[in-house]
């Protein structure tokens, strides 16, 4: 009698499992956003995108030789008159030049000064840093007071003149 209880039991769960789906209704379906391809904007991007166009096709056999010499020229000539377009409207702006980097290298000279770098392990990345995370060293190399130098990993004082290295 109990096994005919619990084999019902199951059949049932069994059938309402299969039919749920059915009772229920539709699920609606998750949306799936196609991935956007980037959109040339500008005249220099364009010109850059006809280029590895056209070199795509002259690797794939689809372009002779010299169709690809000739429209290589046309559009590096577009391509470089578009940068210096840009070039153009960005200084009259006062915008920093994309190519010329100045920016750039003041902005890694700023956060390579604000970084310690210990001798044996080089740039550590946390700039209030008194020791080394990796080898224990004291990251200013020296004594502030006496000007010794310290090269023992986790040293609290200085052996010159007995200062505290770290507050």
């Amino acid at each position: 009698m109990l096994a005919l209880i619990v084999g019902t039991l199951l059949a049932v769960g069994a059938l309402a499992y299969v039919l749920y789906p059915l009772l229920v209704g539709p699920v609606p379906a998750r949306r799936v956003v196609p991935p956007t391809v980037p959109s040339a904007k500008s005249a220099e991007q364009e010109a850059v995108v006809a280029l590895r166009e056209i070199e795509f096709d002259r690797v794939t056999g689809k372009l002779s030789d010299a169709d690809y010499d000739e429209l290589k020229a046309r559009y590096t000539a577009r391509a470089l008159q578009a940068m210096r377009a840009s070039s153009a409207t960005s200084e009259l702006a006062g915008a920093p030049v994309a190519g010329s980097g100045d920016a750039i290298e003041a902005a890694v000279r700023a956060y390579r000064e604000r970084m310690h770098n210990c001798p044996t392990c080089g740039p550590r990345p946390e700039p209030d840093a008194t020791y080394c995370s990796n080898c224990g060293r004291y990251l200013p190399g020296a004594c502030e007071g006496c000007g010794a130098s310290i090269t023992e990993s986790g040293a609290v004082f200085c052996r010159s003149c007995g200062r505290a290295l770290a507050a």
